[in-house]
């Protein structure tokens, strides 16, 4: 007794969705999208990095009187200043190291909490809005770069011989 057997159907190779799209076609165009995110993410810390050092930090650390008035307003004086001051222009330098620029997006972002809270408590929330607003986008980077934390964790770790 011979048993019926099944007919085969063969698969047709994949049709592409549209004329002349392939998934090779598909590739260098993801990679171009994803070179220019990385590009424009560069820009971004750059950017951020120039502003802290430079119109955050620089005035806080040479005691220019805008400065000087608002940490002796809110009772913090200059050592307030100089720390805050030192603190954000380490947070512009690590934004440019690649094994840092997370870490630092993190540490900067968690400034902007700092900013944001004395704005509110001593200053009325007059200028609240501005550390919300570079908040974001550190926060994007801090995401964005997260990588880096496992080479940096890597340098770090002691090693075992």
């Amino acid at each position: 007794m011979s048993q019926p057997v099944a007919p085969t159907v063969s698969a047709a190779p994949a049709v592409p969705s549209s004329p002349g799209a392939s998934a090779a076609s598909a590739t260098p165009a993801a990679t171009d999208r994803g070179r220019g995110a990385r590009t424009v993410l560069r820009v971004v810390q750059v950017l951020l990095a120039v502003f802290f050092a430079v119109a955050s930090a620089l005035p806080k650390l040479i005691a220019h009187s805008s400065a000087a008035d608002s940490f002796t307003e809110m009772g913090w004086g200059n050592a307030g200043m100089f720390a805050i001051g030192a603190l954000e222009l380490a947070g512009a330098v690590a934004l440019l190291v690649p094994v840092l620029q997370s870490v630092a997006a993190t540490a900067l972002s968690a400034l902007m909490v700092g900013a944001f809270v004395v704005q509110l408590t001593h200053f009325d929330g007059e200028n609240a809005a501005t550390p919300v607003i570079l908040m974001l986008p550190l926060l994007v980077i801090a995401w964005a770069r997260r990588g880096s934390n496992e080479e940096l964790l890597r340098r770090v770790r002691p090693r075992h011989v």
